[in-house]
């Protein structure tokens, strides 16, 4: 592995060569196109991941010039691939590239996908605000592909999201159409409580019990099943507790059903919202009194 550098640097150097060279316009892009791959190769052994990304973005525009497209957004996504060792911010940068190539000549699926990643890179930055943008584009592509799975999954992303940035009623919006298109689904069917719990935890955030009773008896009319689950009696439950401002109730309800079906991080979170905003209320009527 030890010369692998130094035989990248030797195919870079004669791709490069083989472009200022004489010859077919065509060609020469073409030949310098297999030398600048067979450089990037030797980088990535090398792990020496920026130069070969470097080289993949050369090898990317050689595919330009020889009108290839597809194959040029494959190396920027090549490339990309290469700075997510490194470089989030350029790795991003490659992949929305690769999105916009990958769109000119009608590939909507790879576009789609690469979106989707691109959302997952913003993730891990917590940059929900970006990744939002991302998923949601995902989602409308992998729609135009009938990929419907793979677009309510980015539509997940997109109210989790959301949610956390207190953007509750995008979120619920997302949770019921999708609960509601789930129901003339087989497979998705089984789906569609946990999307109702999301949905009314959403609706419990915004702190309008009206507004919370409200939804819950459209959940009902929507899957006359849902008022027969535990996730049902859980937010009925909840709402409640709200209702009489109790703290005390609202915290044991949700001990109850987290010791028989255990709440993931982000329902706790918006719960925890919830509670807070609970007790700030009962501290204000205590200060009343």
């Amino acid at each position: 592995m030890a010369d692998q550098f130094a035989k990248g640097i030797e195919f870079e150097k004669k791709a490069e060569k083989k472009i200022n060279g004489w010859g077919l316009s065509s060609s020469k892009y073409e030949d310098a196109a297999d030398l600048y791959q067979r450089a990037g190769n030797c980088f990535k052994l090398d792990k020496s991941w920026d130069k070969a990304g470097s080289v993949y973005i050369k090898l990317a525009g050689c595919h330009v010039k020889s009108d290839s497209k597809h194959e040029a957004a494959s190396a920027y996504v090549d490339a990309a691939n290469c700075y997510k060792k490194t470089s989030r911010k350029q790795a991003i940068a490659w992949l929305d590239k690769a999105v916009s190539m990958f769109l000119d000549i009608g590939r909507f699926h790879m576009a789609a996908r690469y979106c989707k990643e691109i959302g997952e890179l913003f993730e891990v930055e917590q940059n929900f605000e970006q990744a939002i943008v991302y998923f949601e584009r995902s989602a409308e592509l992998f729609e135009s592909e009938e990929a419907t799975s793979l677009a309510n999954q980015c539509k997940f992303k997109v109210a989790q999201f959301s949610a956390q940035l207190a953007q509750y009623p995008k979120a619920i919006k997302i949770y019921e159409e999708v609960a509601r298109l789930s129901l003339n689904v087989n497979l998705l069917k089984y789906g569609v409580k946990g999307h109702l719990l999301n949905a009314g935890i959403c609706q419990l955030c915004k702190g309008d019990v009206v507004a919370t009773t409200n939804a819950l008896e459209r959940y009902q009319d929507l899957d006359p099943n849902f008022s027969r689950t535990r996730e049902y009696k859980f937010l009925a439950d909840l709402a409640s507790a709200v209702d009489e401002e109790d703290v005390a109730k609202f915290t044991e309800v949700i001990k109850e059903f987290d010791s028989m079906t255990p709440l993931d991080a982000w329902k706790t979170t918006l719960l925890l919202r919830v509670k807070e905003s609970l007790k700030a209320k009962e501290l204000e009527e205590d200060d009343l009194t």
